[in-house]
């Protein structure tokens, strides 16, 4: 067995965030001034945990997110960032650069609601999804060939991660108490990193809830699991893999916290 921890972060802010703008995949805008505090913020707050493996979307807001995280970070100045086109927003088609009403507007028109309804030339999120589960497959091969024959402590630790998120459970939501940078880290010391989009993160934790049946954290309400994520937010699943002849098994999969937004409580730009 092999347990690594997966943190995923949305991207700072940008100005069309702030102005409530479709982006997409179709506009590639750069952080705003609010979204470079945010990046700093998120930064400082995993500051401690040492990311083994980093990926991201290849769009600027996201990588601009991940370089200000690496360069705070206190053991990852020399990990490489692995852009990964997989990661990138949903693609909204005739939608993007738009204000967010004429969606909702494009939807009522479809009879839809907003969530489910796909754009003309926009990407559905079943091929969303199709996309993360491909990341998925990437990921999980990768960190078995890196890390599971790097030593035993590499593949220890699967009980004591779950110990350590069962022990974090108060905290394990976003909205709830202020938690630690590392909740559900314990006996668990490979770590990947993902910086990506708001839609995305969505959709890959229904998929992780909802399909693969990960384990929840006591008394978080599915509203707080799925809501969108803001800017810079955090969230984090711990994995447990086993190697079979047709390649990784997915044996466990907890999530510890979805959402969390401690590091921009005090930020006088934060949104």
């Amino acid at each position: 067995m092999f347990t690594f921890s997966l943190t995923l972060v949305r991207h700072g802010e940008t100005q069309y965030n702030r102005d409530k703008l479709l982006q997409g995949q179709g506009v590639d805008t750069p952080l705003s001034e609010t979204g470079l505090v945010q990046g700093d913020a998120v930064g400082r707050y995993l500051r401690d945990i040492t990311f083994n493996n980093v990926f991201a979307s290849n769009l600027q807001r996201a990588v601009q997110t991940a370089e200000i995280m690496l360069k705070k970070n206190t053991h990852c100045s020399g990990t490489e960032m692995v852009l990964e086109p997989l990661l990138r927003e949903r693609g909204f088609g005739v939608a993007e650069g738009r204000h967010k009403d004429d969606l909702k507007n494009m939807a009522n028109a479809a009879g839809q609601s907003c969530r489910d309804y796909t754009p003309p030339e926009g990407e559905t999120l079943d091929q969303v999804k199709l996309r993360f589960k491909t990341f998925l497959k990437v990921l999980f091969k990768q960190m078995l060939a890196e890390h599971c024959s790097s030593g035993p402590d590499a593949s220890a630790g699967a009980s004591d991660a779950g110990d350590a998120a069962n022990g974090t459970e108060a905290a394990a939501s976003g909205a709830g108490p202020v938690g630690s940078a590392d909740d559900g880290l314990r006996g668990v010391s490979v770590h990947a990193l993902v910086v990506t989009h708001g839609a995305y993160i969505r959709v890959a934790v229904k998929h992780l809830v909802e399909d693969l049946k990960s384990s929840l954290p006591a008394g978080v309400k599915m509203s707080q699991l799925f809501s969108p994520s803001p800017n810079t937010g955090v969230s984090r699943f711990i994995f447990t893999l086993s190697q079979s002849e047709c390649g990784p098994v997915l044996s466990a999969c907890r999530c510890v916290f979805t959402n969390r937004k401690d590091h921009l409580a005090n930020l006088p730009l934060a949104v």
